[in-house]
């Protein structure tokens, strides 16, 4: 094999590989990036075994073939070389190195053979749709932020895809939690993807997609079956294995009969508890809210390190409420509005409170009140 890139098309194929990539594995393939050139493309394929990635790009092939290289140095290499440079690719099966040079820079690196890369069985998907990318990317981003993190509850570590009954009719829904917090944001439900099964996204895939949808208008093909999902531009194919497991019935948290209204500026409201909550302990980390007719009062008192407490003019017409709340998920929920105005709704200080931006439903977040 023996090819030619412009150096900043390799990068960006070689980065999306490396970043599939386990550092710590057992398998020593894993840790490479299969190349394989044929005609004027190369093909960029990295697993973990639960996620595949392949990525296309044009290059000059002066010789077909195919050969596997550690996918961390490649990149570490291609991202040090100069902007704009020719990088070509020589492989020598013989001797097991793949050359790589640009201009007067040359390196040599230890490969492996292509027969011993596993590809990911390629299974059939009982559901095809597209997708805009900002559509998805509003979904993933505003819901990931409540993944959780604890290995036990396994089911919760990645994000619900499914279809679901809203106002408005069936919607594409993505929900994410933790049992602390939850996110649940609505899009169009696309053509076609009204027989998808419900499918929890894992973490790293959540991050992983995020690369590929960058650009607002890109289509993204989206194909889903009980067991993988499957995201994929012209040029870069994600495969992923999904959970195995139930995610549970996420209705019966969020609150229905909220009464007490509480509307303020999101960005004031993020830098407030940001500023009262540098003097909270890192373990509790717990915000005081006082609520009164249009004037919300957040404290905090670390008997070990200080107080603070800040004053913000709301809109609020409704009894008086003390509420505290962990400050850390305040602010990841707040960071979540795009509009003017966050509105929460609270029934009283041991119970869930709910939040949307404004009067858009397709995004409500919940969370629920600590004792302070």
């Amino acid at each position: 094999m023996k090819i030619s890139m412009e150096r900043a098309t390799l990068l960006r194929a070689v980065a999306q590989a490396q970043s599939v990539v386990e550092r710590r594995n057992t398998i020593p393939i894993l840790a490479n990036v299969l190349i394989e050139a044929e005609g004027e493309t190369v093909t960029f394929r990295a697993t973990d075994l639960d996620i595949e990635v392949l990525d296309k790009a044009v290059a000059q092939v002066e010789k077909s073939g195919g050969t596997t290289v550690s996918a961390v140095t490649l990149h570490e290499i291609v991202r040090k070389l100069p902007d704009g440079a020719l990088v070509v690719l020589s492989d020598d099966a013989a001797a097991g190195r793949l050359s790589v040079s640009a201009g007067r820079s040359q390196f040599n690196l230890a490969t492996l053979p292509k027969e011993d890369f596993p590809v990911m069985a390629s299974s059939e998907y009982s559901s095809n749709f597209t997708a805009k990318a900002n559509q998805l990317r509003r979904l993933f981003d505003k819901s990931k932020f409540a993944i959780s993190t604890e290995e036990t509850r396994y089911y919760l570590n990645g994000v619900y895809m499914h279809v679901a009954e809203a106002d408005g009719g069936r919607v594409l829904r993505c929900v994410a939690t933790d049992g602390h917090r939850l996110a649940r944001i609505d899009s169009d439900l696309p053509t076609g993807a009204e027989d998808m099964p419900g499918v929890i996204v894992p973490r790293k895939t959540v991050g992983e997609l995020r690369k590929l949808l960058e650009e607002d208008d890109m289509d993204i093909a989206v194909s889903v079956s009980e067991t993988k999902v499957r995201f994929a531009t012209p040029d870069i194919t994600l495969t992923s294995k999904v959970i195995d497991g139930t995610f549970p019935d996420y209705t019966r948290v969020i609150p229905q009969n909220n009464t007490r209204k509480l509307e303020v500026d999101a960005a004031e409201f993020a830098k407030a508890v940001d500023r009262v909550a540098t003097v909270s302990s890192e373990r509790s980390r717990a915000v005081k809210l006082q609520l009164d007719e249009d004037r919300l009062i957040l404290s905090v008192n670390a008997p070990d390190s200080g107080a603070a407490e800040e004053e913000l003019a709301v809109a609020y017409g409704d009894d008086r409420l003390e509420i505290g709340f962990n400050a850390k998920y305040l602010l990841e929920i707040a960071n979540q509005v795009d509009r003017e105005n966050a509105v929460f709704m609270f029934n009283s200080s041991g119970d869930p409170t709910l939040m949307r931006e404004g009067n858009d439903t397709s995004a409500v977040y919940v969370v629920m009140p600590m004792r302070v």
